[in-house]
């Protein structure tokens, strides 16, 4: 089960949660950050620091914002190829950069 990136997110696009993820899995849209289900480890890695504390696991999502977790896995409908959103190089992390 992946994490998801709810209301809170919209307009703020803190990219902290970006810089957490081990895997890369954060994509950017025009007024959100979104988390690739299939890309997705399930670590929580992202949660802690997002500023807005707008990040659920899926099935803890507030039922106001249930229907992220759709919108989230609309997002990623047909859009192979994509790249993560840009934040802190997972190279630049190991030496110290």
């Amino acid at each position: 089960m992946a994490y998801v990136i709810a209301e809170p997110c919209i307009g703020v696009k803190d990219r902290a949660c970006v810089d957490a993820c081990p895997v890369d899995c954060i994509y950017e849209d025009e007024d959100q950050l979104y988390i690739h289900p299939d890309e997705c480890i399930d670590c929580g890695a992202c949660v802690e620091p997002c500023p807005v504390d707008a990040i659920f696991a899926e099935d803890e999502l507030p039922e106001k914002w249930r229907f992220y977790a759709e919108k989230n896995r609309k997002f990623f409908e047909g859009k192979e190829g994509l790249s993560p959103a840009p934040g802190k190089s997972k190279i630049d992390e190991r030496v110290g950069n």
